[in-house]
């Protein structure tokens, strides 16, 4: 990867972390097991995020239709979070890092719920580095809370204070979106914050999208030319 002071390297990035049940199925192995390799992934990238310059880094690890997915794979998506998210919050802050999640953490059981919030209380509020898990999350479902507390505050909006009323205040719009896994959509991620966003899209499935392939991405979100609408 060129150097960091040659690149532009963008402040937020985005992941749509596609594809680890294809890419445990090509392997004959449970869906668990590609669940697992893409935490593992997550972290990691987390990880060379910051070493690239990248501020705040947000991966959609669980959406809203997720939630929808048989009961049992979801046990096991659950217990895979019980498991690892606590000991993943601390070796972030162990290097500098802030960790934050956004979504409807009451759709998640009672259990998952608790140990997500009690890890959280380990982070910083700030970090030169900030790690941001979409858990619960649906940018639609997001809209209409934010819309539905404006009316309930009787609250006039503009573009910044229905900001103010998602997510992810105080968290700034993200420069690059990433997805994995070939899949050429948003599905329900940061619709919103994302209207000026720089996309990129790969066939890698998640658990082979290496650090050296997230390198390539940050150096195709350099080379592009960042308009926002103006000539």
């Amino acid at each position: 990867m060129v150097e960091n002071e040659v690149l532009k390297v963008p402040r937020h990035v985005g992941i749509i972390m596609d594809g680890n049940r294809r890419w445990a199925k090509k392997r004959l192995l449970p869906g668990a097991a590609g669940h697992s390799a893409g935490m593992k992934r997550m972290i990691s990238l987390a990880e060379r995020a910051m070493q690239a310059g990248v501020r705040y880094l947000t991966v959609y690890a669980l959406s809203t239709e997720n939630l929808l997915r048989p009961q049992d794979e979801l046990d096991k998506m659950f217990a895979l979070i019980k498991k690892n998210f606590d000991p993943n919050v601390e070796k972030l802050v162990a290097r500098g890092a802030a960790v934050k999640v956004v979504g409807n953490l009451s759709l998640l059981p009672d259990d998952v719920r608790e140990v997500i919030e009690q890890s959280l209380k380990k982070s910083p509020d700030k970090a030169d580095f900030t790690f941001i898990m979409a858990l619960g999350y649906g940018a639609r479902n997001e809209i209409v809370q934010a819309a539905n507390l404006a009316v309930k505050n009787r609250q006039e909006v503009d573009e910044e204070s229905f900001s103010s009323l998602l997510y992810t205040r105080g968290i700034p719009d993200p420069d690059f979106i990433i997805r994995t896994g070939g899949e050429l959509r948003l599905s329900n991620f940061l619709l919103w914050q994302a209207a000026y966003a720089e996309l990129y899209f790969t066939d890698v499935l998640f658990p082979d999208f290496t650090n050296a392939k997230f390198d390539k991405a940050l150096a195709n979100f350099s080379a592009r030319a960042r308009r926002f609408g103006k000539v």
